[in-house]
């Protein structure tokens, strides 16, 4: 059962020379502003914690404009202003986005360039460039650019998306239910799940609690 309880240092494999390191999965929708700040700060959780961080692509299903009752409308204001609050000291930039998109395209861009050694790389760029609103997540040609751009094939990651892609992003939209993923960033370690930016600390709390800390590189999110 996901978030019942919580899992001791005797019931995780505390990582040495020789074990595989735990894992956190972590995930994401580059359409939201809260993904956008913890991507940074969660794929390096690695650089603090003896863990490997898995990025899963989870499809975010809004209303637009229009659709939303007018409190929710407050919310998506409110939310935005908080975004930026904590963007602001990191130098981040956000912009809200003028439609709701579906981000599938860009989703199994980051799928491929995770095979290729690159989805922090690209991560980083899709994030930025979308919430300068410089970057349609939902067109398969801007994704292919955005990919060339950092050295990768278009070509490649069109046939990708056409076929292996699509079936990887159906798989993880398939674990996201299994595990219960309602909303991103949505962190799961040990069968406890983090939702939210603001729980980073949280999570990094549980990671040093079961021993999972190197050193003393401990940041609060």
């Amino acid at each position: 059962m996901i978030g019942n309880r919580h899992a001791t240092r005797g019931e995780i494999m505390i990582p040495d020379q020789t074990s595989e390191k735990a894992e956190v999965k972590m995930y994401s929708d580059f359409k939201s502003p809260y993904a956008y700040l913890a991507f940074d700060p969660g794929m390096t959780l690695g650089q603090r914690f003896n863990v490997h961080v898995r990025w899963i692509p989870f499809q975010l299903r809004l209303k637009g404009k229009g659709e939303r009752s007018l409190y929710s409308e407050y919310k998506v204001k409110y939310s935005y202003m908080d975004a930026r609050r904590w963007a602001k000291p990191r130098g981040l930039w956000i912009r809200g986005p003028l439609k709701i998109y579906d981000t599938t395209p860009t989703a199994i861009g980051g799928l491929f360039a995770e095979t290729q050694g690159q989805l922090l790389e690209f991560g980083r760029m899709a994030f930025k460039k979308f919430f300068l609103r410089e970057f349609e997540a939902d067109q398969p040609e801007a994704v292919a650019g955005l990919l060339a751009d950092l050295g990768m094939s278009d070509r490649r990651y069109l046939e990708y998306l056409a076929g292996e892609g699509r079936e990887a992003y159906e798989c993880c939209q398939q674990e996201a239910a299994a595990d219960h993923v309602f909303g991103v960033p949505f962190f799961l370690f040990a069968g406890e799940p983090f939702w939210g930016y603001d729980r980073l600390a949280l999570l990094e709390q549980r990671l040093a609690e079961v021993g999972l800390a190197i050193g003393h590189k401990v940041t609060v999110a």
